[in-house]
């Protein structure tokens, strides 16, 4: 979680981390001895990023395809409030760490550690940081949706990775992990529709209308996932994705 917030603050505006050190409160005593307190841009900044790191995690990070696999299974399981939101949320952000950890390692040691130990500069320190990140991205980003945003933004075509712009690099990858979790999700809501299909079937062979198939298929659905060992296959499966 350090590297996490050392990194955030290696993506504040770079004319206000012009300095290793921030000042965050600026003393001012006038000639009649009264005093006066500033604070310093560059606190304001890193305060106004940090409402920016939500948004760097859903866009830049492996989170948005855990968050919607999570969601579709439990849509799957019939059970709506079961794993509740927290449970999910928590679940899905410390697997984002897990899957993210070798990403956030060289980032944080190539670039935030030598900038704070002031043998680069900012706008150095940022290129090497956010390196990492976009090689991640890169390697999740299909074809397709980078040909798709690049015609949109009227670019020429890239030669090399490195001239993808993150601008364009971002929405593309979004889209991308937003396809791949469908898929994902698509293959995990099949087993549980099987199990629907025929409860609904036998019910309705037998006269009973009236009886709820969800009602009857629940016990089995969720003790298929359970004796199959469903959480672990998923969360191997979700993080293997990202190695392939």
């Amino acid at each position: 979680m350090n590297r996490l917030i050392g990194l955030v603050i290696m993506l504040a505006p770079l004319g206000a981390l012009a300095e290793p050190g921030i000042p965050a409160l600026t003393v001012e005593t006038s000639a009649e001895g009264s005093q006066s307190y500033t604070l310093t841009i560059q606190v304001l900044a890193i305060m106004t990023l940090f409402t920016l790191l939500p948004a760097v995690l859903l866009t830049m990070t492996s989170f948005t395809r855990v968050i919607i696999v999570l969601a579709i299974l439990r849509q799957a399981l019939g059970t709506p409030q079961s794993p509740p939101n927290q449970v999910l949320l928590g679940l899905a952000l410390f697997l984002t760490l897990f899957i993210m950890s070798p990403v956030l390692s060289t980032a944080w040691t190539d670039g935030v550690e030598p900038y704070m130990d002031g043998q680069t500069e900012a706008v150095e320190a940022l290129q090497i940081s956010t390196g990492p990140f976009r090689e991640f991205m890169m390697q999740q980003t299909r074809d397709t949706d980078l040909a798709l945003f690049s015609r949109i933004a009227g670019d020429a075509v890239f030669e090399t990775p490195e001239d993808v712009p993150l601008s364009l690099l971002v929405p593309a990858f979004v889209t991308s992990e937003l396809k791949t979790a469908f898929q994902i999700g698509f293959l995990v809501f099949i087993p549980f529709l099987i199990i629907d299909l025929v409860v609904a079937s036998v019910l309705m062979s037998m006269g009973m209308m009236m009886l709820s198939p969800m009602l009857i298929s629940l016990p089995f659905k969720i003790m298929l996932f359970v004796l199959v060992d469903g959480w672990a296959l998923l969360m191997e499966t979700m993080a293997a994705s990202f190695f392939v």
